[in-house]
């Protein structure tokens, strides 16, 4: 599975057009989701995973930057917006802002000290830091250790919205997703992600024609962290609760898989893969311990079958931007 470095397709008037149908007709059947009976829990979680995963992309699928510790954005945001919602008594919007916040801090001084080294380097220092996080939030008092921040309360936001009510909060979650996934959008197809395409496919090229590349590659660390903390602020309200799996460098590597088996370097791949992962975790969870194996398998069918990945490969086939 890789980028389609080769045989990319041009950002065109029609590409866009194909994009941006593509985008009304996903919107469309999620906004469909209460009234089909499909689970409401199941889609939520697949949104925030999904909003994380396409945070992920805009990093390594655009900017050619291998992250082994996304998941600290992801914990640190769920905590601290757990912690400003349980202990602060701050209403959801605030406390939302307060994991982006956190996020957005993290991501700057995580991305200082890694943005410096490329390749198997980057990737280590992000896992080295990652874990770090980890066992600090393994001792920190406000985290509660194993035992994380539970009892989260969901509260009115913006005093009108009753998250407690399921659809409500569905509705919050994936107008929350919608927005984050045309930011991403409208970062890659803007001028600063044009850079980062040409950094991602020849960085000394690129610092020839005159661009500070380090500068582009911390930008897009912090943009991705940040969404990727977004994503985590969300799933507070779904899961009630902030926990070490969402800190944890297993974590890291489910951000890589629903990447990959999407479709890297593509824009809805991630949407993709991220249901694909969170389904098999909730309809396998039957199968005990051998969900890791039946997913590992599925993996290895994935790499063998779908190079680019699954839309990757629809969008080769077809000749279209997806």
């Amino acid at each position: 599975m890789t980028t389609l470095t080769d045989d990319t397709l041009p950002v065109t008037p029609r590409a866009m057009r194909d994009e941006m149908i593509v985008f009304a007709v996903m919107a469309l059947l999620l906004a469909s989701v209460p009234f089909t009976g499909v689970y409401p829990f199941f889609v939520m979680q697949a949104l925030c995973f999904a909003l994380l995963a396409c945070a992920f992309n805009l990093l390594i699928g655009y900017g050619g930057l291998l992250s082994f510790g996304h998941a600290m954005f992801l914990g640190t945001a769920g905590y601290c917006s757990a912690h400003a919602l349980k202990v602060w008594a701050l209403p959801p919007e605030l406390g939302i802002l307060v994991g982006i916040a956190a996020a957005f801090a993290l991501s700057i001084v995580t991305g200082y000290i890694s943005i410096r080294r490329q390749g198997i380097y980057f990737s280590m220092i992000t896992l080295a830091l990652s874990q770090l996080l980890y066992f600090i939030y393994l001792q920190a008092p406000f985290t509660h250790g194993e035992d994380g921040i539970q009892g989260i309360p969901q509260g009115h936001m913006f005093g009108v919205l009753d998250l407690s009510k399921p659809t409500v909060l569905y509705y919050v979650v994936l107008v929350g997703f919608l927005a984050g996934f045309l930011l991403i959008f409208r970062i890659i197809n803007s001028p600063f992600g044009e850079v980062l395409k040409s950094i991602r496919e020849n960085e000394q090229r690129a610092i020839s024609l005159g661009y500070r590349t380090d500068q582009y590659k911390f930008l897009a660390f912090i943009l991705s962290g940040t969404l990727a903390g977004f994503a985590g602020a969300l799933k507070v309200f779904v899961a009630q609760n902030a926990s070490l799996t969402d800190v944890h460098w297993t974590m890291s590597g489910e951000v890589v898989l629903m990447t990959l088996v999407g479709g890297l370097g593509t824009i809805f791949g991630p949407v993709v893969g991220a249901f694909a992962i969170i389904a098999m975790q909730q309809y396998l969870a039957s199968f005990g311990q051998w969900v890791t194996v039946i997913q590992g398998s599925i993996f290895v069918i994935c790499v063998l079958t779908f190079r680019r990945g699954v839309i990757g490969e629809i969008a080769h086939y077809f000749r279209r931007s997806l």
